[in-house]
């Protein structure tokens, strides 16, 4: 059942008719727009850090513990007001910093880009071809596609 005071995608919430203090609603809204908009984050953790600063955000691990229990594979993110989590959508990604890479979220769970040797070997090596194999492997790095 959807929540007519929801968005779809990303659950934000809604302004109600005669509602007192929209503001609050609104900045909500904001705020996990920010959250969703940065594509960003620290790395996996199961376990909120200890000293988040705001717009810090991680990937909730398995199993979570503490404030995070049973929000595996969510984002968190801290702000002003606290931890604010978004249940990841199929098709959205993340830079992840911690391994220089993004991360995608599938039915699967988070997965990152496969890395892609560059060839060796073989009865015949056309130089060439491998400089243009280096070149192919490089943009896809470059794009967060494949990882060195």
């Amino acid at each position: 059942m959807t929540d007519p005071y929801r968005t779809a995608h990303w659950s934000l919430p809604l302004l109600a008719a005669a509602q007192a203090q929209k503001e609050l609603t609104h900045n909500e809204a904001l705020v996990l727009i920010d959250l969703a908009l940065a594509g960003r984050v620290h790395g996996v953790a199961s376990t909120p850090p200890g000293d988040p600063q705001p717009g810090d955000a991680w990937l909730i691990g398995a199993p979570s513990t503490g404030e995070w229990a049973g929000l595996d594979g969510h984002v968190a993110g801290w702000t002003a007001g606290g931890w604010r989590y978004l249940a990841p959508r199929s098709g959205w990604s993340v830079w992840d910093a911690s391994i220089a890479a993004r991360r995608y979220w599938t039915e699967n769970g988070w997965t990152t880009a496969a890395v892609i040797a560059a060839p060796s070997g073989g009865g015949t090596i056309d130089a060439e071809a491998r400089t243009a194999i280096a070149a192919l492997i490089a943009t896809l790095t470059t794009a967060g596609l494949s990882r060195t």
